[in-house]
């Protein structure tokens, strides 16, 4: 799937100065994540139990 296709989300956790923006798209099978500072560098993508291990990980500190 292209980039281009893709519904992009801007993180809630973004600073309003555009300085730390992180946007994700969800698909059937993955969450694809990249920086609006930089649409020229390609996204990632992982699945969707990966993403919510990573989550979990981060929220539990």
């Amino acid at each position: 799937m292209s980039t281009t296709e893709l519904a992009w989300y801007k993180s809630s956790y973004s600073g309003s100065s555009g300085d730390s923006c992180v946007e994700v798209a969800i698909t059937e099978q993955t969450i694809c994540v990249r920086d609006s500072k930089d649409l020229g560098r390609p996204h990632f993508a992982v699945g969707r139990s990966e993403w919510s291990q990573f989550v979990g990980f981060v929220t539990e500190g």
